[in-house]
């Protein structure tokens, strides 16, 4: 390792951006790994602020240490408590590496520091902040605006620079009229929009924005679960992207489409329909004969069971990955969507579905059919309380023993009342001499937390190798 070029170890530790606690660990190594990895860390710092504000009060102490002393001065001559503690100036003129900026946070992070107690400072501060991350040196590719956001960066000298490679910008419907005019013309180059759409007061000057950009790839609309929306906006909203139709290749929405604009997206890659507050009467025509024989990843939340069914059979036996989450359904539409999948997605690697020990044969089928599964989420409805399946833990791990794919190794149980302790052991002990599990178990039940004993067992496979990892998601 410490004799690979600086090209091939950026490579190795891009794939790892996502580890936080790994990167910090090769930081140590030596002065060529950090000087590489540093950046890594610093293209999008905010995913890493977990919502600690201690945590915050680092992060905001870091940012500070960039200010000029012009800056520094700035701020005291206009009655701000110095922000500056000390005089050591950073390692790394870490702010140069940013690529993502998320206004949203910058401000949470701003408001832990204690010095700062009111309005006029607090814009002040922010004012400064923003100078470091927007000028002519910089080069911001992900935008994230919060809600009522009021300061014009598209003033700020420089910004015109600072933005002319962004790529992503996600913002609130409910945006002022001068902030929104000013993105229009920053936003032009973006492929991917995520749109936070709020109950009313929604600006329409958003449909301006989506109409300038040159080519959008990626689409998310997002919504205010369980209440009524304007639907006029929605209407005027989802005309807009027929413009995009072409090019759009994932979208998400979290409310039922109000038009057929999905039918469109002659080329979309994925699809995510996590719809809330839809009753059983709820028609879906907007729906109906929908063909996309691109898609590869179908995720769906309250959309009707025969609905996906119809989706999938359309398809074209593209799908690799289908996530489809808590879905009311009955033993018979269960059956017919198993069998829709194992029928038309013989290329499936992922799936997470609920299903019904009546149908625990059916599962065996789609183990057969798909053989390049290698993961698999299964959801048990088996609470006893709320009258759910009396389900047969033993028959499912018979069949996962007997007819899992050789590739099939990574498995989430999630369920209202969990396996016998027996039956759990009986499953791994048949594993052995097999691919090593990544294993996860999720309890959606707040009568059970006592999990140590099951953890403790499972701890012996691990160190057997047969459970590679393992954690235990609880109620709490």
């Amino acid at each position: 390792m410490p004799r690979l070029n600086r090209d091939i170890l950026y490579l190795i530790f891009e794939e790892l951006q996502d580890d936080k606690k790994t990167l910090h660990s090769c930081l140590t190594v030596n002065k060529v790994w950090c000087e590489i990895i540093i950046p890594i860390l610093w293209k999008n710092p905010w995913k890493h602020l977990k919502g600690n504000k201690l945590e915050k009060k680092l992060f905001l102490n870091i940012i500070i240490s960039h200010l000029s002393d012009v800056s520094d001065n700035n701020l005291k001559s206009q009655g701000v408590y110095p922000l500056k503690n000390f005089h050591q100036k950073p390692l790394f003129d870490y702010i140069s590496f940013c690529r993502y900026l998320n206004l949203n946070i910058l401000d949470e992070t701003i408001d832990t520091d204690d010095n700062i107690d009111n309005k006029s400072v607090f814009t002040i501060v922010r004012r400064e902040i923003l100078n470091l991350f927007i000028n002519e040196n910089t080069i911001l590719t992900h935008l994230h605006i919060p809600r009522q956001f009021d300061y014009p960066i598209h003033l700020i000298p420089g910004a015109n620079l600072c933005f002319s490679k962004l790529e992503f910008l996600s913002c609130n419907a409910n945006i002022n009229d001068n902030i929104l005019i000013g993105l229009t013309e920053l936003c032009k180059p973006i492929k991917e929009l995520e749109l936070i759409v709020e109950k009313n007061n929604n600006n329409y000057g958003i449909i301006k924005l989506i109409e300038i950009t040159k080519r959008l790839l990626n689409i998310r609309i997002l919504t205010t679960r369980y209440t009524r929306h304007d639907e006029s906006f929605y209407k005027i909203l989802e005309d807009s992207l027929i413009k995009h139709s072409n090019s759009i290749r994932d979208f998400k929405i979290t409310k039922k489409p109000i038009t057929k604009i999905i039918s469109s997206f002659v080329n979309l890659n994925k699809i995510d329909l996590k719809v809330t507050g839809v009753t059983n009467k709820t028609t879906w025509d907007c729906l109906e004969n929908l063909s996309l024989p691109y898609l590869q990843i179908l995720k769906a939340k309250g959309v009707p069971i025969k609905v996906l069914t119809n989706l999938i059979e359309n398809t074209k036996g593209s799908l690799i990955k289908i996530k489809i989450d808590w879905t009311s359904n009955n033993e018979v539409d269960n059956k017919i969507i198993i069998r829709t999948i194992y029928q038309n997605c013989l290329k499936l690697e992922y799936l997470k579905l609920l299903f019904r020990s009546n149908n625990i044969l059916e599962l065996e089928n789609l183990l057969i059919n798909c053989q390049y599964l290698n993961g698999l989420h299964i959801i048990v409805d088996n609470s006893f309380l709320w009258g759910g399946d009396l389900f047969d833990w033993n028959y499912l791990f018979e069949v996962l023993i007997r007819s899992s794919p050789t590739g099939l190794f990574k498995f989430k149980f999630h369920f209202e009342e969990p396996p016998k302790l027996e039956s759990l052991k009986l499953f791994l002990d048949n594993w052995k001499n097999r691919h090593f599990m990544l294993l996860q178990t999720i309890d959606a039940s707040y009568l059970y937390d006592d999990w140590d004993k099951y953890h403790d067992m499972i701890e012996k496979y691990k160190a057997l190798g047969i459970v590679k990892k393992y954690n235990h998601i609880g109620y709490y």
